[in-house]
């Protein structure tokens, strides 16, 4: 590109801020996803199990899910287009059907179990039944979406985003933070062996998993950003990934450190909201009632970002406009509002069965961040090809998310195949796997014949 511009984070012109800070928006709908309550769970469970051990990992999460989505960014800034509709024109149709079923699986499962989430929670903080608020909460993202489009979602993203860090802050003034001992959590160790690394898995997939990949070039697209807004989407990166995200992490992460690591809390058996209710006797009633607000808040914010990822690849691969002026489109968000009522009668508590989703969803994280990879590097797809220290970022979270989803594979088949959905994780990131490998082979078949 002699003579033109070279786009990187360096294109940030902090004389803007206040645009930015007025324009912004689409990566606070990932980041209203990332800063779910299943990444809440891993927090927790983090902090009251090995204290404040684990620092480095909560800091280091926040930074490679910003990676994630500036790559993610990139790809759908030069383009102007949905990944779907790249992955189709260029790889062919096989591979961008893989990825729609890739995705709408991580996603569909995971908005039944997050409505469970919202439901149980609602009806902890208002004793109303959680089968009412399924619905109430169901039929309000059919009107809200269906009704008012991206704007809505992208505003009530930025609402609750904003709601839950305030609160999480805020909590940290409540309860006794030992920075000595906190500051050596920034030391790189993985204690408790592979129940340490296992916990540190679910901090990391929190921040780097498919539906935040796959999303981001459509919500950009909702806002028309072209590469003529590439300084402000990584600015709206930074601000909603690194700083927001990051902060609710390390403010949950903190607290529970502080807290909760004590011999009298059952860090195994250790729930969201039982951590709420635990933080009553140990810091006072006003950190346990801002702790639920706050974990109510991620998971309505989560509800909504996570809606619209089946919609979005469903009406891009068949060609449909991805704005509720097209009817079609607008018919799919309904129908994923409504269905996701379904959720409330899901057995079990909803706190494994978040981190079982999240786990599943990286299985087909690999192939997706593959995908966007070898798209940014081939110059027929994108004016700028990704920088020598972009691709190895990208490199690094590819393989740490590969690894991850490797062990929680490994651990579901280590029981053996007689479980129906051990049979089904496992054949389904058998499938990814060699996906994976077969589009590295065409992809370097169709550069060879260049």
């Amino acid at each position: 590109m002699s003579g033109e511009t070279r786009f990187s984070i360096w294109t940030v012109d902090f004389r803007n801020v206040g645009e930015y800070l007025r324009e912004m928006g689409p990566s606070w709908v990932a980041g209203a996803i990332a800063a779910g309550p299943a990444t809440m769970a891993s927090l927790i469970t983090a902090g009251a199990t090995f204290g404040y051990d684990m620092l480095w990992v909560v800091v280091l999460s926040a930074v490679l899910g910003g990676l994630t989505q500036y790559l993610a960014m990139r790809l759908g800034l030069f383009t102007e287009s949905g990944i779907v509709s790249v992955v189709e024109s260029t790889l062919g149709e096989t591979w961008a059907t893989l990825l729609v079923i890739d995705a709408v699986l991580a996603s569909g499962l995971a908005q039944l179990i997050i409505m469970k989430t919202v439901a149980d929670i609602s009806a902890t903080v208002t004793g109303i039944d959680a089968r009412i608020w399924g619905l109430v909460w169901a039929v309000t993202l059919a009107v809200g979406l269906a009704g008012r489009g991206y704007r809505f979602l992208e505003l009530l993203a930025k609402g609750l985003v904003s709601v839950v860090v305030v609160a999480f802050v805020v909590s940290l003034f409540l309860v006794p933070i030992d920075a000595r001992a906190a500051a050596t959590g920034l030391v790189p160790t993985v204690p408790g062996g592979l129940n340490g690394a296992l916990v540190a898995a679910g901090i990391l997939g929190g921040a780097v998993h498919i539906t935040l990949i796959t999303m981001q070039s459509y919500t950009m697209r909702a806002r028309e950003w072209t590469s003529r807004n590439y300084a402000l989407a990584t600015f709206d990166i930074g601000a909603s990934m690194l700083v927001a995200f990051g902060v609710y992490s390390l403010a949950i992460f903190l607290v529970t450190a502080s807290v909760l690591h004590t011999p009298a809390v059952e860090a195994a058996t250790l729930t969201a909201i039982q951590a709420a209710q635990t933080l009553g006797p140990l810091a006072g009633a006003n950190a346990k009632w801002l702790f639920l607000l706050g974990l109510w808040g991620a998971a309505v914010s989560t509800l909504g970002g996570n809606t619209i990822v089946p919609p979005y690849l469903v009406a891009d691969k068949l060609g449909w406009d991805t704005d509720i002026s097209d009817n079609r489109y607008r018919g799919l968000l309904v129908a994923v509002s409504l269905l996701s009522a379904g959720g409330v009668f899901v057995g079990g508590a909803f706190f494994p069965l978040l981190v079982l989703v999240l786990a599943f969803g990286l299985v087909g994280t690999p192939f997706a961040l593959l995908l966007v990879l070898l798209l940014l590097n081939d110059p027929d797809v994108v004016p700028e090809t990704n920088s020598l220290l972009a691709n190895l970022g990208g490199l690094v979270v590819l393989v740490i998310a590969s690894v991850l989803a490797g062990s929680f594979v490994r651990e579901q088949a280590a029981g053996g195949l007689s479980d129906p959905v051990t049979v089904f994780v496992v054949g389904f990131a058998t499938v990814f796997a060699l996906a994976s490998i077969g589009l590295i082979l065409a992809f370097g078949r169709r550069r060879g014949g260049k």
